[in-house]
């Protein structure tokens, strides 16, 4: 293998520095690297050095390119879902990529994740790189049970993915075809232009596409109609289509066409597909309450437009076409009028009262247009989009044509009144739209330097309040203790850590569990049978993440308190394995680990202290052809031999040693389960020799390889060679290099691989509390601290400084928009918070919390909520409404319809909440709320259910503490 040397680390890290600048370019091919590799490549070639000189730290030789982290469990062509760019993979371009096979090769089996640079938005170009392939379902008309999954670009085109198909189902090149989009409502929607891509046809994940041939006698077995049932005798067992969506379409036909041929006639269609209600009769009491169809991962679009829907004021707008006459085309920041014709349009389809549902594709694609990040088909956030269309139309309705330039002022100590007031006809001079007139209120913000206490207020206009939710202060995490004793089993515990702590924070909770003392630990990050990082005490422990494999040593003394003795991280290798890539590599194999030894030692003390260290793995050639035998591997070492014989550890007859009270030291400080010499019971070394047992001396079952993890050389200064002993040094670092039949002989990996459960680890942590919305409310208004990373310019000190700072309700709008924020991101933790948010369905009173005297009424009715269920990255949303014609309350599931109790609306899928003032419903034409009040101190019947949950799980955690508590010497205070 053409392993990346020392001398070339800089070159490597230059060439690679510069492609990742690589521009994205339409159609040009980058690849995923896994980041956890990459960051071992990193550290390896020193590329987050400030000294460009720095060689890199190489005993982190990251060996072949390994995307394992990437894949599907069993599948290495699909890649796993919700990966994010940067935290899971990093992307290269292909001269990159091609740098890095010619470097490491790709480990063996693998293939690489290469993926295609897509271009989005029309009037915005866009472009990116599609990680994600769309998978397509493919049959023929003749036989529609036999489906094949395909994955296609969105970039590829129609005539492409025809190709694909006649290749699949052996139709002959003479042969007619025709493509169908088949709906799950088994409807069917040509697709006749052949140069339209996957993302123009609005194809999406798991779309259902049928080809037809032509009959013999020149007619198409689906006939000349554009929509037609699969298998129904004829077009009565479909919902009945509207009467409208058929004007214009006297000849519906398309012709047919084989691969050579580009003829079509295009069928005209409505601009939405819209059904109507089976029961006519119950026609006008349907207002309102229509689905949207799901076009793919399209619910979260779903579910924010059926709440926008039902807000009244805003609707009555565009059913009246008040919108034509303040459509801003000319607005440079709108979207040139298109958002607000396309929601008009849809609104109107949802409350005629003709249809059951309607498929919203010409909504979704206007979307997608105007902001890329919603054009494809992968599952969004329902709040981003609710924001970005709030957004859109206050652009596209601005009745402000040419917006003036502002001069803001400091509020220089003047009463908040007149500041407030300023800063809301400063906004009106720009702003003025039914948006800003239904959505929009305005915050007070309070900013207090640390370091001169200069205060400095402003009011900002807001469209929707982002609520933070009371969090759990502590995570759990599951790490393995590798004991001292080596015969002793990994043991596996469940802590709980605080969420903003450091690593020295699970050492103590594991110290608790396990009673081994906290400043003994070494806490590691395993990956790919090699250390991904060796963590100091002070690092933050959120750059642990939950797939990480954490693996915590006991050692004999703390590092900083051991001078006599150098901590080594050991590897083990198998040697002179082919690659896939025809070059020869040193796999590494088992689980790496930490060897304290003395500064200076001699080899064969060395390789003693390792064989010492691995008895729990070694097998001797009997039990190895007792296993052969038996067909049955052996999972256990022998009679609890420390060295299984092969040479027996503080034995003075079998060590020679300048330094014999060293070294029996280190001896003594390893403890043993059964409170025995670790050599008791072991069959000595001349036995196992005479018996041909072991290798000789001559050959041992491996060979020692200081600071060279696949390098062709080491780190000079870090090892120094004194006569027969070896002097190293902090730096240093072992690799045991095993030749296969060796390790296959006398290495048990199913032994490797073993360990024990704690108690703890059947211990589930409390189930999170509710909390009301107030709650909520009152965090948002409390004061807090500005992170380092986002400090305040103050005027005064001429610096950023980290200020305190305030925000207050001044005025709040006719409908307030409430987003609970229960996703936190990042760098690395990825969560979801599920807590119950308790709030009232009516008489939602926010007096309390506007300090603007002269606010006026304050009283809130509920009259949306937009729901998600599931977790990061996916799940489901859908929409309870209040229907402004029967007042009552309904699920919006894309499609679907149907009536919902006043009881179902506070859940744990809570996420966007729509409240109404009271004092403006009467002014909306369209209904007066129920005045039945509901008393805000009194919980919902889900907080009430969510109580009894949280009591109920309270004494079975305080009944499992009980019987899991180790004793008064063990302290579980942190569960």
């Amino acid at each position: 293998m053409a392993e990346g040397g020392a001398a070339d680390v800089e070159t490597q890290r230059g060439e690679i520095a510069t492609l990742l600048k690589t521009p994205l370019r339409r159609a040009d091919t980058w690849y995923l690297v896994d980041s956890r590799w990459f960051k071992q490549w990193k550290k390896y070639v020193g590329f987050d050095s400030w000294d460009k000189y720095q060689m890199g730290d190489q005993s982190v030789y990251p060996g072949p390119v390994d995307n394992s982290g990437l894949f599907t469990d069993g599948d290495v062509l699909g890649i796993r879902e919700h990966l994010i760019d940067e935290l899971d993979y990093i992307l290269l371009p292909a001269d990159g990529w091609n740098k890095l096979l010619s470097w490491y090769g790709l480990r063996e089996g693998q293939q690489p994740i290469a993926r295609k640079v897509v271009e989005q938005g029309m009037f915005v170009k866009h472009c990116k790189v599609e990680v994600y392939l769309t998978e397509l379902k493919l049959c023929e008309d003749s036989d529609m049970e036999n489906v094949v999954s395909r994955r296609f670009s969105k970039a590829d085109t129609i005539d492409s993915i025809e190709r694909e198909m006649r290749k699949l189902f052996s139709i002959p090149d003479e042969k007619e075809t025709r493509l169908w989009n088949k709906y799950m409502s088994n409807t069917f929607e040509p697709l006749n232009k052949p140069d339209s891509t996957i993302q123009d046809a609005g194809l999406y994940q798991g779309q259902v596409l049928v080809i037809e041939q032509k009959n013999e006698d020149g007619s198409w077995p689906r006939g000349s109609s554009a929509l037609k049932s699969s298998g129904a005798s004829s077009l009565s067992a479909l919902p009945k289509i509207c009467p409208s969506s058929l004007t214009n379409n006297h000849n519906s036909s398309f012709s047919g066409r084989n691969v050579k041929s580009s003829s079509y006639s295009l069928p005209s269609y409505p601009p939405y597909s819209s059904y109507e209600s089976s029961d006519q009769g119950r026609r006008c009491e349907r207002v309102g309450l229509c689905g949207l169809s799901n076009l793919g991962n399209t619910c979260f679009m779903n579910s924010a437009t059926q709440c926008l829907s039902n807000v009244p004021p805003l609707t009555q707008f565009f059913l009246k076409d008040q919108h034509q006459v303040e459509l801003n085309q000319d607005n440079p920041l709108g979207m040139k009028g298109e958002i607000a014709k396309a929601y008009a349009e849809l609104i109107k389809q949802l409350w005629s009262g003709k249809y059951s549902y309607v498929t919203p594709r010409p909504f979704k694609t206007q979307v997608g247009r105007f902001a890329p990040q919603f054009s494809g088909y992968q599952q969004q956030d329902s709040h981003e989009l609710l924001a970005f269309l709030l957004d859109g139309l206050h652009e596209d309705l601005n009745r402000i044509r040419k917006k003036p330039y502002i001069q803001l002022k400091d509020d220089d100590g003047r009463p908040d009144k007149v500041v407030a007031e300023e800063a809301w006809e400063n906004h009106i001079k720009r702003n003025d739209s039914i948006i800003v007139d239904i959505f929009h209120g305005l915050f007070k913000s309070t900013l207090v330097c640390p370091v001169c206490a200069k205060i400095s207020v402003t009011f900002d206009p807001f469209c929707y309040l982002t609520l933070p939710l009371p969090m759990k202060k502590e995570r759990t995490l599951e790490v393995y203790l590798v004991w001292l004793d080596p015969l002793a089993k990994p043991t596996q515990y469940k802590l709980t850590v605080p969420k903003v702590g450091c690593i020295s924070d699970l050492c103590t909770s594991l110290s608790a569990l396990s009673g081994v003392s906290a400043e003994k630990m070494i806490v590691t990050d395993i990956y790919n049978h090699r250390f991904h990082r060796i963590f100091s005490s002070n690092e933050n422990l959120s750059s642990i993440m939950e797939r990480d494999d954490i693996f915590v040593f006991e050692v004999t003394v703390g590092r900083l308190e051991d001078t006599q003795h150098v901590l080594i991280p050991v590897h083990l290798r198998e040697k002179y394995k082919q690659s896939g890539f025809n070059h020869t590599s040193t796999p590494l194999f088992g689980r790496p680990f930490l060897l304290s030894v003395p500064r200076s030692i001699s080899e064969d003390k060395l390789y003693n202290l390792l064989l010492l260290r691995l008895c729990r793995f070694i097998r001797t050639a009997a039990e190895d052809e007792e296993s052969e035998e038996t067909h049955s591997p052996k999972h256990h070492s022998i009679n609890g031999s420390a060295t299984n014989g092969i040479m027996e550890e503080g034995s003075p007859s079998e060590m020679e040693t300048d330094e014999p009270d060293e070294e029996s030291s280190q001896d003594q400080d390893l403890p043993s389960e059964n409170e025995r010499s670790p050599s008791e019971d072991s069959v000595s070394a001349e036995h196992e020799l005479e018996n041909g047992l072991l290798p000789s001396e001559r050959k041992r079952l491996f060979t020692l390889h200081f600071n060279n993890m696949g390098k062709s050389d080491f780190i000079k200064g870090e090892v120094r060679f004194d006569e027969d002993h070896t002097r190293l040094s902090d730096r240093c670092y072992l690799s045991l290099d095993w030749e296969p039949d060796i390790k296959r002989k006398f290495f048990n990996e199913a032994a490797a691989e073993d360990f024990e459960k704690h108690e703890s680890m059947e211990y589930k942590p409390q189930k999170k509390s509710f909390f009301k919305l107030k709650d909520c409310i009152e965090l948002f208004t409390t004061k807090e601290k500005l992170g380092a990373e986002d400090p305040w310019y103050c005027p005064h000190c001429k610096q950023h400084q980290q200020a305190t700072k305030k925000l207050d309700l001044w005025s709040l709008p006719p409908v307030l928009v409430v987003h609970l924020k229960r996703f936190s991101y990042s760098r690395y933790m990825r969560d979801k918070l599920d807590s119950l948010v308790d709030f009232p369905l009516r008489d939602l009173d926010m007096s309390e919390f506007l300090i603007n005297p002269n606010a006026g009424p304050s009283r809130y009715d509920l009259i949306a909520v937009s729901n998600h269920y599931g977790g990061m990255g996916g799940g489901h949303y859908t929409a309870y409404s209040k229907n402004k014609e029967d007042q009552k309350w309904y699920n919006f599931d894309d499609s679907s319809v149907s009536p919902a109790s006043e009881e179902q609306i506070v859940s744990k899928a809570a996420y966007v909440l729509f409240y109404q003032r009271q004092d403006t419903v009467a002014g909306t034409g369209y209904f007066s709320l129920d005045r039945e009040t509901q008393p805000q101190d009194e919980p919902s019947a889900a907080a009430d259910a969510a109580q009894s949950e949280e009591e109920e799980d309270d004494l079975n955690d305080n009944q499992r503490e009980e019987e899991l508590s180790p004793g008064p010497d063990v302290n579980m205070s942190s569960h």
